[in-house]
């Protein structure tokens, strides 16, 4: 999966890990860790590795064409994480170019970026466990569960809690990006 990925791609562009580490802006250590899958990496650094790659989310999911009927499992659907693990995704899709669906998990004061960032896809996010807000093209959209927010990805945005309680939601994109 994601740490088979990574080594195909870095092998394909005949990159070292330390080529990859420098690019990326991460240690080498903790690229040969991801990819002997000792370690699943956070968000950021899946982002920087993909931006390196040229590629998209999905592209290091990919677990070959998709099966016609995907069930996905609690316990075993790949993660991703945000720094220090306060912010979580699980993904509920397989690996495609189409659509992507995510169970997230952000702690009180955590956020999913640091600053609003952008992609070419259109997001869907309802809350399911708690509440949090959308902060989009500088507006914030406070949530409470059974809410949603839907909107063009290409606005700088990120996903914040500072409700006091830790919350959960689903986030639907179309297409995935990174």
């Amino acid at each position: 999966m994601l740490h088979e990925q990574v080594r195909s791609l870095r092998k394909d562009r005949g990159m070292s890990l330390r080529q990859l580490a420098d690019a990326a802006g991460v240690s080498a250590g903790l690229l040969s860790q991801i990819e002997r899958g000792n370690t699943d990496p956070s968000l950021s650094t899946i982002r920087k590795l993909a931006t390196v790659f040229g590629a998209d989310l999905s592209t290091l999911f990919a677990e070959g064409p998709p099966p016609a009927v995907h069930v996905s499992r609690p316990g075993k659907r790949p993660k991703l994480s945000g720094a220090e693990g306060h912010m979580t995704y699980e993904r509920l899709t397989p690996g495609r170019t189409d659509l992507e669906v995510l169970h997230g998990r952000i702690a009180h004061g955590e956020s999913t970026s640091d600053e609003g960032w952008c992609h070419p896809s259109t997001e869907c996010a309802v809350v399911v466990v708690g509440a949090m807000s959308a902060e989009i093209a500088g507006l914030r959209y406070d949530l409470a569960i059974g809410e949603s927010v839907t909107f063009d990805s290409r606005l700088p945005h990120r996903y914040l809690n500072d409700s006091g309680a830790p919350a959960e939601f689903l986030l639907s994109v179309t297409p995935p990006n990174p």
